[in-house]
C-alpha cells in the first residue's frame, strides 16, 4: 500500500465531466491533477493544474505524462488498453488494466459476472450477418443488439422487435462485432456503488434506484424502494467478488435489473459513475473524494447518507438552460459541466435535492 502526500500529482486519462469532478475533489484534498485527453475543449482541464492534449495511442506523450504523475487513473473506460501497458511501470495505475479488459468487452464482462455467481440476460455473440440470424433464433425477440466494444448512453445499440427484418439492425451497428441480448422482465433498475481501497477494504454507498429515458440515465434516488433493497445483499456480494478478483482500487459501479427471480447483472463501469453523482451533497463522502482517497492510499471516507432521501436529476440538452429557475430553489445543488453547446442527448449537468 502506497500513500501519496498532498501535493502529489494525480494523472487522469479522459477529459470529460467525471474528470472535472474528480479534479475538484482532488484539489480539496491538496492534490494536483494532470488531465490527458485527445480533445482541446476538455471540461476536466478547467479544474486541473496541467493538461496534455494528445491521442490515446501517442506513446511518447503518454509516457511523459505518466512519468510526471504519482498515480494514474481514468474517468472513461474506453481508453485503449495496449498503450497503457507501455506506461504501467511509470506510475501506479488504479483501477488496474484488468478492469478495463473486462469492461471493454461486453461478452467478457457478462462471462466474468457469471463466473463469479451472477445472473445475466441471455446473450449470444454476433460476428457477422449470418450469426445474427442464429443469435436471434437462440435467444428470441425482442432483443437488443449492442456493439461488443464502445457505446454508452444508448449509442452503438439497436432494438430488435419480433418480426423485424434483421438487415436494418446489422446496418445500424455498422457490421461491428456485437452481442445480442434477450430482454429481461424487470421491475426496477439499480446500481451498486462501491469503493475498494489498496488494502482491500470495501465500502458501499446506499443503493440508488435509476430511471432511464431514451437509454440515458434521467433520475437516481437513494435510498431505493423495498423491492430493490430486498435484492441489495446479493447484488453487493457479486460486485464485491468481482472487485476482489480484479484487485480493484477505486470506485466500481455495477448496474442491475431487479427481477422476480433476483438481481440480474447488466454491466459494470470501472470508474466513478453518473448514478453516483448524488453523493456529492447526498453522502458524507462523495464517490469522487473516495476514489481519490483510494488511489492515493488514504483512509476511506464514510459513505452514509447525509439526508433521509436524495434525488439526482440529469440535465440533458436544453434542460441545463433553465439554470436560473433551478437556482431559484435554494435547496437544489446545481452542477453544470461547462460544456458550451447543449445538444439533444448530451449530459450538460445535474441537480441534486436533499430531503431531511
Amino acid at each position: 500500500m502506497k500513500t501519496l502526500a498532498p501535493g502529489s500529482t494525480i494523472g487522469i486519462l479522459g477529459g470529460g465531466q467525471l474528470g472535472r469532478m474528480l479534479g475538484v475533489a482532488a484539489a480539496q484534498l491538496g492534490y494536483r491533477c494532470h488531465i490527458y485527453a485527445p480533445n482541446e475543449d476538455s471540461v476536466a482541464a478547467e479544474t486541473a493544474a496541467q493538461f496534455t492534449c494528445a491521442q490515446d495511442d501517442d506513446i511518447e506523450s503518454l509516457t511523459r505524462f505518466a512519468e510526471g504523475c504519482d498515480v494514474v487513473t481514468f474517468e472513461f473506460e474506453n481508453v485503449p488498453v495496449d498503450p497503457l501497458h507501455q506506461i504501467e511501470n511509470c506510475a501506479p495505475l488504479h483501477p488496474p488494466i484488468a478492469a478495463l479488459d473486462v469492461a471493454q468487452n461486453r461478452i467478457a464482462e457478462k462471462n466474468f459476472a457469471r463466473d463469479h455467481g451472477g445472473t445475466t440476460a441471455p446473450f449470444a455473440a454476433v460476428t457477422d450477418r449470418a450469426s445474427l440470424d442464429s443469435a436471434i433464433a437462440e435467444i428470441g425477440a425482442p432483443a437488443i443488439l449492442k456493439t461488443i466494444r464502445m457505446g454508452y448512453d444508448g449509442k452503438g445499440q439497436s432494438r430488435i422487435k419480433p418480426g423485424d427484418a434483421l438487415d436494418a439492425h446489422w446496418e445500424a451497428v455498422a457490421h461491428q462485432p456485437c452481442v445480442a441480448e434477450g430482454f429481461v422482465t424487470f421491475d426496477h433498475e439499480f446500481s451498486v456503488l462501491l469503493v475498494r481501497g489498496q488494502d482491500g477494504e470495501i465500502r458501499f454507498w446506499d443503493t440508488p434506484h435509476n430511471v432511464h429515458e431514451d437509454g440515458i440515465l434521467a433520475i437516481s434516488t437513494a435510498p431505493a424502494p423495498a423491492e430493490i433493497l430486498a435484492q441489495q445483499d446479493a447484488a453487493r456480494a457479486l460486485a464485491a467478488k468481482m472487485a476482489d478478483a480484479m484487485h480493484y482500487v477505486g470506485v466500481l459501479t455495477c448496474e442491475f435489473f431487479a427481477t422476480a427471480d433476483g438481481p440480474v447483472f447488466n454491466e459494470m463501469a470501472p470508474r466513478v459513475h453518473n448514478s453516483g453523482h448524488w453523493t456529492i451533497e447526498g453522502a458524507i463522502t462523495s464517490q469522487f473524494e473516495n476514489h481519490i482517497r483510494a488511489i492515493c492510499g488514504l483512509p476511506l471516507g464514510d459513505t452514509g447518507l447525509a439526508a433521509k432521501k436524495v434525488e439526482m436529476h440529469n440535465l440533458i440538452g436544453s434542460q441545463a438552460d433553465d439554470w436560473q429557475t433551478l437556482l431559484s430553489d435554494g435547496t437544489n445543488g446545481l452542477h453544470l459541466y461547462g460544456k458550451g453547446e447543449s445538444r439533444p442527448g448530451r449530459k450538460m449537468g445535474h441537480v441534486t435535492k436533499l430531503h431531511f
